[in-house]
């Protein structure tokens, strides 16, 4: 039975102009996932990112060798995209600066997308969950039996309720609960597929690190 550890990346720059930009706290979360999973003896012989700064650089910043394969089904779902095409355009500002708005409405805006309620957006929630679909086969297609993959909060909700036959609404309870370089682990072989654990962060489990901590 071979192993896929996903791995959310670090905290990112929330409520700046450009979110895909880990943050000081960020790299130092991602760091401290790659020497717990080193100190524990898990090492990968698989590394996969998605295309976003972010993504690539927790990976780079947990301190693996070898070389790094992107796919770009790991990238997060355009948030602001959608809130464009659910607003028309006119987001109200409440939703852009207040945090707990914010993270209401994205879940709002998410069930909405999952219904096809929202008129333009420029990916399909089919074409979302037919892309994560597609990375997902392209890290399991492997010999490897160790895997580790860095994406996005949304992607993971998805690739864990998909491995549970999940209804699409579980997505997003999930996507809203994952912590900043948590550790998430399936295992599979063949057409198997199956979650054996879920947003750990063992790495901020003591006194020392449990500052570390970040949601977004």
């Amino acid at each position: 039975m071979a192993e896929l550890v996903v791995i959310r990346h670090g905290q990112a720059a929330f409520g700046q102009d450009n979110y895909d930009v880990l943050s000081d706290l960020g790299r130092t979360q991602a760091r401290a996932a790659g020497t717990w999973l080193r100190g524990m003896d898990w090492v990968p012989d698989r590394l996969i990112s998605g295309t976003l700064e972010r993504q690539r650089d927790t990976l780079t910043e947990m301190g693996f060798a070898g070389d790094i394969e992107e796919h770009a089904g790991l990238n997060e779902y355009d948030f602001g995209d959608l809130l464009r095409a659910r607003f028309a355009g006119d987001v109200p500002d409440l939703v852009r600066g207040d945090r707990k708005t914010h993270f209401r409405t994205l879940r709002d805006t998410v069930f909405l997308w999952q219904d096809d309620a929202i008129e333009g957006p420029s990916e399909t929630w089919g074409e979302f969950t037919s892309r994560v679909e597609d990375a997902r086969r392209f890290a399991t297609d492997t010999a490897s039996k160790r895997v580790l993959m860095v994406s996005s909060g949304g992607v993971i909700g998805q690739l864990v309720a998909a491995s549970l036959g999940a209804p699409a609404s579980q997505m997003m309870q999930l996507n809203l609960q994952i912590k900043n370089s948590a550790i998430t682990r399936f295992v599979f072989s063949g057409d198997l597929f199956s979650l054996s654990e879920f947003n750990a962060t063992p790495h901020f489990a003591t006194p020392e690190t449990a500052a570390l901590l970040s949601y977004s």
